[in-house]
C-alpha cells in the first residue's frame, strides 16, 4: 500500500513530518511518501524520505517564467510528482504534456481526477498511477471509501478496462488507518492524504496509526 503524504502549503513543518514519514517507512510494509512544497524538495529529499513534487509543468528548458521543470524537481530529489490536483487543475492537452515532461525526467507520475470517467481518460494517457479524489470530500475527514464507495469501485473498475497496469490510489478525507485499509478493500493501491497528517500535533503517531492496520 502507498501512502503519499501531500503537504500543500499547510504552515506545517516539512523537515519533521519527513523525517516522522522516513521513520514510519522503516517500519512497515507500506511505501511512505511526502509532497512538500517546491521550495523545500530538496529539504525534504534530504531527510531521506521518498519525495514527490506536487506538480510539474508541460514545459521543456526555455523562456518558462514562473513555471515548475520536471527536470529541476528531480534534480531536487523528487522521484515523482502529482498532476491535475483538483486544488492544480489542467486540461487534459496540459496532463498528457506534463506526463511527457515527467517521463524525460525519470518521475514516477498520479494523475489526480474527480470520477470513475475522468480517472478512464487520465489512465489512456499512461501514467504510473491514477488517484480518485471527489474534491467535495478533500479536508473534511469524510474519506470517500465511506462517503461514496462506488466512486472508488468505479475508479478502479475503469482504470483496468483502459490500462491494466496503471495503479489506483484514493484520496479525500482519508485520516485513519480504517480509513486505509477500506480503499484497500475496494482495490486500491494507495491513498493519497494531507491535513490528517500535515495538521496533526503529532504527525509520527498519525502515520503510525494509518499504516497500523496494514
Amino acid at each position: 500500500m502507498f501512502v503519499l503524504v501531500n503537504l500543500k502549503t499547510y504552515p506545517c513543518d516539512p523537515i519533521a513530518v519527513a523525517e516522522a514519514a522516513r521513520d514510519v517507512n522503516e517500519t512497515t510494509d507500506a511505501r511512505v511518501a511526502v509532497a512538500p512544497q517546491s521550495t523545500d524538495l530538496a529539504r525534504v529529499a534530504e531527510t531521506g524520505v521518498e519525495t514527490w513534487a506536487q506538480h510539474v509543468d508541460p514545459i521543456d528548458y526555455g523562456s518558462n517564467t514562473g513555471h515548475v521543470l520536471a527536470e529541476s524537481v528531480a534534480d531536487a530529489g523528487a522521484v515523482g510528482t502529482l498532476l491535475n490536483h483538483s486544488e492544480r487543475r489542467l486540461k487534459l492537452a496540459d496532463v498528457d504534456g506534463a506526463l511527457r515532461a515527467a517521463r524525460r525526467a525519470d518521475l514516477e507520475t498520479i494523475v489526480c481526477a474527480n470520477n470513475p470517467g475522468q480517472i478512464g481518460a487520465a489512465a489512456a494517457l499512461g501514467p504510473d498511477a491514477v488517484a480518485v479524489e471527489p474534491p467535495e470530500l478533500i479536508g473534511t475527514g469524510t474519506p470517500v471509501s465511506q462517503a461514496d464507495p462506488d466512486v472508488v469501485e468505479g475508479a478502479v473498475d475503469a482504470a483496468r478496462t483502459v490500462d491494466d497496469d496503471v495503479s489506483v490510489l484514493c484520496g479525500a478525507g482519508i485520516s485513519t488507518g480504517e480509513d486505509v485499509v477500506a480503499a484497500g478493500d475496494l482495490g486500491a493501491e494507495g491513498v493519497l492524504l494531507a491535513s490528517g497528517v500535515a495538521k496533526a500535533d503529532d504527525p509520527k503517531a498519525a502515520l503510525e496509526d494509518l499504516v497500523a492496520p496494514l
